[in-house]
């Protein structure tokens, strides 16, 4: 396969090495494009800088560095602007999970969803190391993990994206499915307000997760898998269609 391995801590972001070695390793054609600068917490977004009217793109020794959020790479690579369009975009490694509904802010996830929205098989992967701060990060149990997956990534129905994360070990053997915990292991809060201002910070989850959750799961010493689909219409809305009158073809619905 052609993989493009992106991220949104940068590119010179040491899980982002980990990642692409992993993938080269399996015997893949791999071509890294990340951010030149970090873009945490930017989901889907498509900002970029412009000179001139360009997205200033840079080649370092790591890959292209393009001045620009990760799903916005993930977007002109899909169209060429990297070579061939990839057969699957990977996206991390992030250091921290991306875990529970907070996946919609993640720009690792973001990445991914974004490939899978345009017809690109993806999957974000996540290094869980908020319960063991201060402690050396295992990004290679992360990018082993990945690169066992990735054929079951490419194998992913259309329009969906995996999202794997791992446990901060130096050794994990258990792979989980998963469905989303409620919340996030951190959420924001406010601090301080006052007249013209707020002050906020992101802290850790006080809640517990429900059994069989991601979150839960990883804080069993389990890596976990969820399939997420980009944004798409309900099926069965909660408010019914409301039908015009069958002499009304003019207007519009």
């Amino acid at each position: 396969m052609r993989i493009l391995v992106t991220n949104d801590d940068g590119i010179a972001s040491p899980g982002l090495a980990v990642l692409a070695s992993a993938a080269r390793s399996a015997g893949h054609d791999v071509v890294v494009a990340a951010p030149a600068t970090e873009y945490s917490g930017m989901s889907a977004s498509l900002a970029a800088v412009t000179s001139q009217g360009r997205v200033v793109i840079e080649k370092t020794p790591q890959g292209y560095a393009v001045a620009a959020a990760p799903a916005y790479i993930a977007v002109i690579a899909v169209l060429g602007a990297f070579g061939p369009p990839p057969d699957l975009v990977l996206s991390g490694i992030n250091p921290g999970a991306n875990a529970g509904r907070a996946v919609l802010h993640s720009g690792t996830v973001g990445a991914a969803l974004t490939a899978a929205a345009r017809g690109c098989h993806a999957m974000a992967v996540s290094l869980d190391y908020l319960a063991a701060q201060g402690e050396t990060l295992h990004w290679e149990t992360a990018g082993l993990l990945a690169r066992d997956l990735l054929d079951r990534a490419a194998a992913a129905p259309p329009g969906t994206a995996l999202n794997l994360n791992v446990p901060n070990l130096p050794a994990v053997t258990s792979l989980r499915e998963a469905r989303l915990a409620a919340f996030g292991q951190v959420q924001i809060q406010i601090l301080e307000s006052g007249d013209g201002y707020v002050r906020t910070d992101f802290l850790r989850t006080k809640e517990s997760p429900a059994p069989g959750t991601d979150l839960a799961l990883l804080a069993e010493g389990h890596a976990t898998l969820t399939v997420l689909r980009p944004p798409s219409e309900v099926v069965d809305p909660v408010i019914p269609h409301q039908r015009r009158p069958a002499s009304d073809s003019s207007a519009p619905d």
